[in-house]
């Protein structure tokens, strides 16, 4: 590849994001333009823009955007329209920031005139994969930088020593070896390595950051109702909330009564295991709420080929192909059996769970008169199901018939 002249960095402020910016300047001498999202990790992004500057990064090729409404909108709510769970746990909180970024790295490049882009993704895990899939997706010809699979800074000594060298700011808490690390969003928070590299070890209590512990959550319950509209939250308690606002409230009720809390050992898309602990409060809500809503407006039928559906888009998502056409196909087809997913969901928040207690919608498949064991006034004939059960035994009366036939 050859060298490129100007950089698009997805930038963080943080120590390694700002080595790698130092490390762009000097090992390739190209202009870098740096990219820091606001998608809702609960920092201050403005000193991101100060240590952009100290870097020598000139204003107008800082960007620093709030993109927490389009990321909930575009990316969160569709993947929940799917009930999309990976590995039968992880609600993919990481797995969908990744290519709303991609978007905007490769939208800035064309912004900017650069002619690559670069992430701090390390050659280890998932999110290089997902970043670069996504960017690839966008912009075929478009150059991907990942410093990490190319420099030779393989230890915190050596980072320390280089940020020393080129005169970087360290963070007095960054000099010795950090606990853990951490990826935050406004769907859940990350934390994996160091204290939490061994399986067989308890995660201690300092890692959680988004819910109190289930144990000392409040002894009383607390009870909400989600309104939705064609799959989508619209409203707590009565009240239109934007996308965003809607998530930042499910986590904060969430995050009261300790719900959301997962430590999982998962597949990586590289091959190894890994183990993290996650905080989803508000998208652990809002999936009971979402499948409360769904078991009386979806159909037997669509409903069950949903789930057969979900663990492949689940996969799609956390391996990083948002972008692909089977995951656009899944999509379209999810979407359509949204269309009267309408109506309120009760809930239950409690010590670690949130439990529907009741739901109810103008759209329901639901009907009383039907399941009722009191008399259903001519509504169900009881009779018509000895037929359907004839009818459905026949394969089996002739496959047992068979069997003791060649017995015998």
């Amino acid at each position: 590849m050859s060298a490129p002249k100007k950089v698009v960095l997805a930038y963080s402020g943080g120590l390694d994001t700002s080595i790698i910016l130092k490390w762009l300047q000097t090992e390739y001498g190209c202009e870098v333009v740096t990219f820091t999202a606001d998608l809702g990790q609960g920092e201050e992004l403005d000193p991101a823009r100060k240590k952009a500057e100290l870097l020598g990064i000139k204003p107008e090729n800082i960007f620093i955007e709030d993109i927490r409404e389009e990321f909930v909108r575009d990316f969160v709510f569709p993947m929940f329209r799917a009930n999309a769970v990976y590995e039968g746990l992880y609600l993919l909180g990481t797995s969908i920031a990744r290519p709303l970024i991609s978007k905007r790295l490769v939208e800035i490049a064309e912004e900017t005139g650069a002619d690559a882009v670069a992430h701090g993704a390390t050659g280890k895990g998932n999110d290089q994969v997902r970043f670069e899939l996504a960017a690839y997706a966008l912009n075929p010809d478009i150059k991907v930088i990942a410093p990490w699979r190319e420099w030779d800074l393989t230890s915190r000594t050596k980072l320390l020593d280089f940020a020393e060298k080129n005169q970087i700011p360290i963070a007095k808490d960054k000099r010795g070896e950090a606990p853990f690390s951490v990826d935050a969003n406004l769907l859940h928070t990350s934390s994996e390595g160091k204290v939490l590299e061994d399986p067989a070890v308890d995660a201690p209590d300092y890692v959680y950051q988004r819910t109190v512990n289930p144990e000392d959550a409040p002894n009383e319950p607390e009870f909400i109702e989600i309104g939705f509209e064609k799959g989508d939250a619209v409203s707590i308690n009565g009240e239109a909330l934007s996308p965003a606002n809607l998530l930042t409230k499910l986590n904060e009720l969430g995050g009261k009564h300790g719900i959301g809390r997962l430590d999982l050992v998962e597949g990586r898309f590289v091959g190894m295991k890994s183990r993290g602990i996650y905080e989803t409060p508000g998208g652990t809500v809002l999936l009971e709420a979402h499948r409360g809503i769904e078991q009386i407006t979806l159909d037997r039928g669509a409903a069950h080929l949903k789930d057969e559906l979900m663990p492949r888009y689940a996969e799609l998502v956390y391996n990083g192909f948002w972008y692909s056409p089977e995951r656009e196909m899944l999509q379209a087809a999810i979407d359509h059996s949204q269309h009267h997913v309408a109506g309120t969901v009760r809930l239950k928040l409690y010590k670690g769970s949130a439990r529907t207690v009741a739901r109810w919608s103008d759209h329901s498949l639901y009907s009383e008169a039907h399941v009722t064991f009191e008399d259903d006034a001519g509504a169900y004939d009881q009779k018509d199901a000895a037929g359907f059960i004839q009818l459905n035994a026949l394969r089996l009366k002739l496959l047992a018939a068979r069997d003791r036939r060649l017995k015998g």
